[in-house]
This record gives C-alpha cells, structure tokens and sequence, in this order.
C-alpha cells in the first residue's frame, strides 16, 4: 500500500495563499482600513468585484453573528450594508469611495459596544443594547438593566425558575407581551448578564 502511495500520489510542499496569521478579514479592516486588500490572495485581489464581495460577505457573516446581541443596532448596519452594496453594483461611487466606506462600515458593526452616539450613563453593552431595542428610552433601559442585575441568580440560563425570576424582572417594566419575549431573548444573548 505505501508503494502504491509513494508512486502515484504527489504532493508539493505547501505555498502560503494569504498572511491572515489567525486574523479575520474583519479584523484586519478594522486595523488596516483599505489595504487589508492587500492581504488578500492574489486571485481575489486581482477583480475589484471579488474583493467588494469577499468583503461585503464577511461583513454580512459578522453582523449575523451579533445580531442576537443587538437586534436593532445591526438591523441598521444590515441596512446599510445593503445600500452601500447597491451604489457598488450601480457604480455610483468609485472603488476607493466603496473601499472607504465598507471600512467605516466594518468599523461601526464590529466595534458597537464602543460607539460615542450612545448618552454616558449607558456604559456597558448591555445596556446600549437594552437602550437601541426599547426605542431608545435611556431610563427604561437603565431601570430594566438594574432589575436583571439585583433579580438574576448564577446561572441562571437553562433552569426554568430562575428564568422565570429575570422575565418577572422585565415584566415590570414592560407590559407587552411581545416586547417582553425580544427582550428577553436580548437579555438572554448578553455575556454580561
């Protein structure tokens, strides 16, 4: 068997394609801007519409992952992935104006929990996502915020009372049902609850 590998089977030593070095695409946006380009492999680099694509798709994986977290705040940034993607396919702005703004873009989506347009009380993810999700009501947010804190038990996911405990906890200050269900899924999703 081995002899039969050997002969047939040939395999060139490996070439490196792309320098990511364990970085997303995001990542290296975000901290190269518009050069990340050139990181890329040179097949993707060499047609300006693989590039906007390769890049609008990793763009698009990113705010699905963290929409859960942020439903309101990504649904824009979703938005405004779109548009933009709809000015590239209509050529209504120039490569390096579509690689200016897909960095501005990528910027806003991955780094929300650090976003200035937010008032100074809400300094935690949480309850910036609590703020964007419940119309923007900065006291109800806060008031919501600190109901799940002094109500929550550890680990309280996955153990139905205690559950019950945190929706009771919403429940106090929001009497819709289905708003009710949004945010505590919203809560649910939070790492800091």
């Amino acid at each position: 068997m081995r002899h039969l590998i050997d002969t047939y089977i040939r395999a060139e030593e490996s070439e490196v394609i792309s320098a990511f070095d364990d970085v997303s695409l995001i990542q290296l946006i975000v901290e190269r801007g518009a050069d990340a380009v050139n990181t890329l492999p040179q097949g993707i680099r060499q047609s300006k519409e693989a590039v906007a694509e390769t890049i609008e798709n990793n763009v698009r994986k990113l705010i699905i992952d963290e929409t859960p977290i942020n439903p309101k705040y990504y649904e824009k940034m979703s938005e405004l992935l779109d548009a933009l993607i709809e000015q590239r396919k209509r050529e209504v702005l120039s490569y390096q104006e579509y690689l200016a703004q897909i960095v501005e873009l990528t910027k806003k989506a991955q780094s929300a929990e650090t976003a200035a347009s937010y008032p100074a009380a809400l300094n935690s993810k949480a309850k910036r996502a609590l703020f964007d999700n419940l119309e923007r009501d900065e006291s109800l947010a806060l008031a919501i915020d600190e109901e799940i804190r002094l109500t929550k038990k550890d680990s309280w996911r996955g153990n139905k009372f205690k559950e019950k405990e945190v929706r009771n906890a919403i429940k106090k200050h929001v009497a819709d049902p289905g708003q009710l269900d949004v945010i505590f899924e919203l809560v649910w999703n939070q790492d800091e609850y």
